[in-house]
């Protein structure tokens, strides 16, 4: 399940069958809240739909939400924010090494994961440490504030990212690529109809979705 969005205000919420390739609940909305994911999973719930586990992202509040099942974190998302934090070519090296690290996540398994952030850790553990000193304030901050947000989101989503590799007999995904293709589909048809109004991009989008997914 994940959002996408049309400007900052017009967005379509999914939650897809990985399976069936078949889109089973969306919802319009304003932002992706936990809350709307909530409505979501209760319409499942209610329609007699057998939940075998879950692939989202990494919104806050949203794995302690879902923690009664199974929860993939979408590995490229992950990656995506590691990029955030570090951007696509940083100059420092311990910034570069993790970068690296973070690029080959959906593309090993866990141990080999787990083995190289750690030996990256032990590596930069010291320069991670490194503070900064505000003579003005007299306050200290770290030096590497990014790198080390960078570190702490892996850290911190570890749990989450490989229930697909933990349990392999439910088959699931390890990203959300399969939705993400699935909007690049649905935006691609209705960039032909640019500046419509949301009224008609909303009737627009159930047509197509009723047609093809």
């Amino acid at each position: 399940m994940d959002t996408t969005y049309w400007g900052r205000n017009f967005g379509l919420m999914v939650i897809k069958d990985a399976f069936r390739n078949k889109i089973i609940w969306y919802k319009f909305v304003r932002h992706e809240t936990v809350a709307d994911y909530r409505e979501g999973i209760e319409w499942l719930r209610a329609n007699s739909f057998k939940i075998y586990g879950i692939v989202c992202d990494g919104m806050r509040g949203l794995f302690e939400e879902l923690r009664a099942y199974r929860v993939q974190m979408c590995q490229f998302h992950q990656t995506m924010i590691v990029r955030r934090y570090l951007t696509n070519r940083p100059e420092l090296p311990a910034a570069r090494e993790l970068l690296q690290i973070a690029n080959i996540l959906a593309h090993t398994d866990k141990e080999c994961f787990i083995g190289m952030l750690e030996q990256w850790h032990l590596k930069w553990d010291s320069f991670l440490k490194e503070r900064s000193f505000d003579s003005g304030s007299g306050r200290s901050t770290y030096t590497h504030k990014k790198i080390r947000s960078a570190y702490l989101s892996l850290k911190r989503n570890m749990p989450w990212l490989w229930t697909f590799y933990d349990y392999p007999e439910l088959h699931i995904p390890n990203t959300n690529n399969a939705l993400e293709g699935v909007f690049t589909d649905i935006k691609t048809k209705l960039r032909v109809h640019s500046g419509i109004s949301k009224e008609r991009r909303s009737t627009l989008i159930q047509e197509y979705i009723a047609r093809h997914y």
